[in-house]
């Protein structure tokens, strides 16, 4: 296959990286600002299932490390596979989020922007929540 277009979104959150890994390394708060997940999680073994307008989509999440990798493997009821690459690294007192954005065969441009605009959308969220509680524990 062809290399797919990319693009790279992404967002600095004034907060140290190993809080903001810690809190997107969980599988149990991503619905708390990822918005194609916010109907929610329920765990499967080593997977996580996500209802969606498409069924149900299987996530398989990287397991916890020491880079910032917060990597999910997303499986559409149909059978496609879509990787996405996410990422946390450090930057002074704060944290980069990155989010790399494949363009998926068959994909409109205007379709591409959308997904785009809503990956954006979903990191302001990720950052206003990381920004504004001091303490986020209580999310699990």
């Amino acid at each position: 296959m062809a290399a797919l277009a990319a693009k790279i979104i992404h967002i600095s959150i004034e907060r140290d990286w190993n809080d903001v890994y810690a809190f997107m390394a969980k599988p149990e708060n991503m619905p708390l600002w990822a918005s194609g997940l916010s109907s929610g999680l329920t765990q499967d073994g080593d997977e996580w299932v996500a209802p969606g307008p498409l069924g149900n989509a299987r996530v398989r999440f990287a397991p916890p490390n020491a880079f910032g990798v917060v990597d999910h493997l997303v499986t559409l009821e149909n059978g496609v596979k879509v990787h996405n690459a996410l990422r946390v690294v450090p930057n002074g007192n704060g944290a980069e989020v990155m989010f790399t954005l494949l363009r998926q065969p068959d994909m409109s441009d205007e379709q591409f922007a959308g997904d785009a605009e809503w990956v954006a959308k979903d990191l302001a969220g990720l950052k206003s929540i990381l920004e504004s509680e001091s303490d986020w524990t209580h999310h699990g």
